[in-house]
């Protein structure tokens, strides 16, 4: 890129970041000091807001430029990605969208400790949240150090670790100032541009192939050096036994990981109603499977228009796949098209992982005061004093995550994402469910599931090939892998299911029936609910 092109494109980003930082500011003149303000929004937004809302905390980094880089470099088996992200939203429409705005009040947390030993139970799934949600934010701050590196045109660590410590200091701006209700307009905005984003760069792929798709796949096929096996299962994970078994387990982990994702719950609270909750899923459902299907025809566009050599000598993982696309569709290097049509992109995709690192760093600090910091002052916390909390919070998680995104920034993207919802769908999701639907359920099974799937998701992720053991390791020159999986899925999601079964059926507590069927009523009807 040239001087004047890379101008152009950091003009975009500067746009968005004034226009975002205007919205913050606004925001933040009105009343932020209540807890329902600073976590909800004061849940005054329309199930059309929120679900555009939601569609922009769930159209990360990882969907627009790590699933089309798999997919350019991969091609069948990175669909996997495009369909677990998609089909994990029946689980949340049909399992836990309106359930959870019911019994819950802003925390996931809230949910389970409606029938249980509120204490502990906070306590374990605060911690449970607040793993999750760096691990999210570790894929996003990748995906920012990979994309400010492309626009600058130097792919060095220091262009990178200047991308991710800017993003970091954004997202602690936007969720200490403006809330929820700053946090929720910012993603409206945000996706808004990448659905706009999308569909010229799909419409403008179709078009260099005259709208014949199978041309696009056969070309891609060519290109990719893999011919007819680029077009089938198995180029990626089925070479044996355990690359099988880790396209399975990361399947588990896409489709059940979303429903235990905190800073999606958090959306649900933002609404007035239950029905309003499911209505807000409905919208989201629409503009989420639009897009997904966008990616299939952008990531076989970029095998076959930029070609996976290109792809990868970029950025070894692919992903920025997406911004070379948009290079080469408005002319190539060195044109004016090229270089306006990368820079839009580009500051789309900056856009999409500012707005979503704010809403995760929000559910995360959400989760660090009004479940851990109440649960251990051992006495009640004003809201006042817990919203302060709540924004030193967020200052601390962004540190880690900037630190965390600095050793990780090799890793593609959605591979990073689809650890965080193995994390999720074991630790937060049996404990969801056990406490939704099973009228036995305790104290210490609670705890228990929390813990038997949150700890052996993240003991199995370090002993696995992604920190040692291979060139593509956070830490390639030390081995200490045992576990042959990439992705702990298939282990720790069970481990989760079996922990909370256990821990009810030894425990020597008598499970409140009354506490049950009040929150069974009050989950299906909505009677009481905040």
């Amino acid at each position: 890129m040239t001087g004047n092109h890379q101008t152009l494109a950091l003009l975009l980003f500067s746009v968005f970041v004034a226009i975002t930082l205007g919205i913050t500011t606004w925001v933040s003149r009105s009343r932020q000091g209540s807890a329902e303000e600073f976590y909800a929004g004061g849940r005054l937004f329309s199930p059309m807001e929120n679900g555009f809302a939601i569609a922009g905390d769930y159209m990360s980094a990882a969907s627009f430029l790590g699933i089309s880089g798999l997919i350019s470099l991969f091609g069948y088996d990175g669909l996997l990605y495009s369909v677990g992200f998609l089909v994990a939203w029946l689980v949340v429409l049909f399992l836990v969208a309106e359930l959870v705005r019911n019994c819950g009040r802003f925390t996931l947390a809230d949910v389970i400790a409606a029938r249980m030993n509120e204490r502990p139970v906070r306590i374990a799934s605060g911690t449970a949240s607040v793993t999750v949600s760096v691990l999210y934010l570790v894929a996003q701050m990748v995906g920012a150090g990979s994309l400010v590196a492309l626009l600058l045109g130097d792919t060095g660590e220091a262009a990178q670790a200047w991308a991710v410590i800017g993003v970091g200091a954004l997202m602690v701006i936007y969720v200490s100032l403006g809330g929820m209700r700053a946090t929720t307009w910012i993603q409206i905005v945000k996706a808004v541009l990448l659905l706009g984003g999308t569909v010229v760069l799909t419409v403008l792929v179709l078009v260099r192939f005259h709208g014949d798709f199978d041309r696009l796949l056969r070309t891609a096929a060519e290109r990719s050096g893999h011919g007819a096996a680029f077009l089938a299962p198995g180029l990626k994970y089925g070479g044996d036994w355990i690359a099988r078994f880790d396209f399975i387990s990361l399947g588990l982990a896409l489709v059940l990981g979303t429903a235990g994702l905190p800073h999606i719950l958090a959306r649900f609270y933002t609404v007035p109603t239950a029905r309003a909750a499911r209505r807000s899923v409905v919208w989201s459902v629409g503009l989420i499977g639009g897009f997904y299907l966008m990616t299939i025809v952008l990531g076989f566009g970029a095998a076959a228009i930029v070609g996976p050599d290109a792809v990868r000598g970029s950025n070894a993982s692919g992903n920025t796949a997406v911004p070379l696309l948009a290079l080469d569709l408005g002319g190539g290097a060195g044109s004016t098209g090229g270089a306006v049509l990368f820079a839009i992109v580009a500051a789309v995709a900056f856009a999409t992982i500012l707005a979503v690192v704010a809403g995760i760093t929000l559910a995360s600090s959400a989760s660090v005061a009004h479940d851990l910091y109440a649960s251990l002052r051992r006495r009640s916390t004003a809201p006042r004093s817990e919203v302060t909390v709540a924004r030193i919070a967020a200052i601390g998680i962004g540190v880690i995550a900037i630190g965390l995104g600095l050793l990780a920034r090799d890793l593609n993207v959605a591979f990073l994402v689809g650890l965080a919802f193995a994390v999720a769908a074991s630790a937060n999701l049996p404990v969801l469910l056990y406490s939704l639907f099973w009228r036995g359920f305790t104290t210490r099974g609670a705890v228990w599931a929390v813990y038997g799937g949150l700890v052996p998701a993240l003991v199995l992720v370090v002993v696995s090939p992604v920190v040692s053991g291979s060139p593509q390791s956070i830490f390639p020159d030390v081995d200490f892998q045992i576990f042959p999986l990439q992705n702990p899925g298939l282990v720790s999601i069970p481990l989760g299911f079996l922990a909370g079964w256990l821990g009810t059926v030894t425990s020597a507590e008598v499970p409140d029936e009354a506490k049950h069927a009040e929150t069974e009523v009050r989950s299906l009807t909505g009677a009481g609910a905040v």
